[in-house]
């Protein structure tokens, strides 16, 4: 860490997000956060964390209008079946994987969840309701998250090596990441119809965490445990039933394109911001083996479905 004062530090650090904004490519965003802060570790306000997950969502809500219901309604019925396999294999395969590799209980469920469903959201949301350690749930966040930064540089770039379609890679990162953030960063990387088929079937699958929050609440006797259904997704819906019915022009399309982009580069700079030297120390040897493992399985496995399918 180079020793520079707060004012400069955090100078440098809105001069990166500019730049990010500038070039607005979402893999160069993620890394040119994370590199500054591991480089320069600059005071940030605390609700920088906050503003990467309600631009990543606004992102989301902005690309609605540009959709159309029925083909949402399409993607989602084309690929239920794929989702609820992909989803219930993933859960099994990793809680023996865990078992195997004699990983922390709690660090193997939270892993295996965020594998399963959506990476962070699902740490973070099942953590409390299984009476999981503060730092369980962090190593399991660190872990996830830096899955999700390979994944934004590497995965497009298999899918043009590879020669997949649009169509075929927005399915196949919405299953293969774990979070919502990369899976649309990453398809966004490769093509518009990706991005709509990724965050479509990504958002399909984040619902299922409301079934498995539920079934750990009567696992763990918690019968207080609540959750719900996130409103981005009830606004994205809002949003592409109004682009749907209203006659848009192509220009303001354009311009909504545009903003949601520019909105997900900001949200993923944000959030490269949170890989920190202290996120790096956590990580322990068998979780990490139990994350890179079963994220190797998925990989390929989530990759041959979607081109048999």
């Amino acid at each position: 860490m180079l020793p520079l004062t707060d004012k400069s530090s955090l100078l440098i650090t809105l001069v990166g997000f500019g730049l990010a904004v500038f070039i607005a490519h979402p893999a160069f965003a993620l890394l040119l956060a994370a590199t500054i802060n591991l480089v320069f570790a600059p005071k940030l306000p605390k609700m920088t964390k906050q503003s990467g997950r309600y631009l990543l969502q606004g992102a989301i809500v902005f690309l609605g209008l540009t959709m159309n219901v029925e083909a949402l309604w399409s993607v989602s019925q084309d690929y239920s079946v794929l989702i609820v396999g992909y989803i219930l294999s993933t859960l099994c395969v990793g809680l023996i994987l865990g078992r195997f590799l004699r990983v922390d209980t709690d660090q193997a469920r939270l892993l295996v969840s965020g594998t399963a469903i959506c990476g962070g959201t699902a740490i973070a949301t099942l953590g409390p309701v299984i009476r999981a350690r503060s730092e369980s749930v962090a190593v399991c966040l660190a872990i996830v998250f830096l899955l999700n930064a390979i994944a934004i540089l590497v995965l497009p770039k298999v899918g043009i090596y590879l020669e997949i379609s649009q169509t075929q890679f927005g399915v196949w990162v919405a299953l293969a990441i774990h979070d919502t953030s990369s899976v649309v960063g990453a398809a966004a990387i490769y093509g518009d119809e990706a991005l709509q088929v990724a965050t479509t079937v990504k958002l399909v699958r984040t619902l299922w965490l409301i079934p498995l929050v539920l079934a750990a609440g009567i696992l763990m006797n918690r019968r207080e445990t609540k959750t719900r259904l996130p409103g981005f997704v009830l606004l994205f819906v809002l949003f592409s039933i109004i682009g749907s019915v209203s006659n848009i022009s192509g220009e303001w399309i354009a311009g909504i394109k545009t903003l949601s982009q520019t909105m997900l580069v900001a949200a993923l700079f944000f959030m490269g911001l949170e890989i920190t030297r202290d996120a790096l120390r956590r990580l322990n040897g068998r979780a990490v083996s139990l994350g890179v493992c079963l994220w190797l399985v998925v990989l390929p496995t989530t990759y041959w479905a979607v081109r048999l399918w």
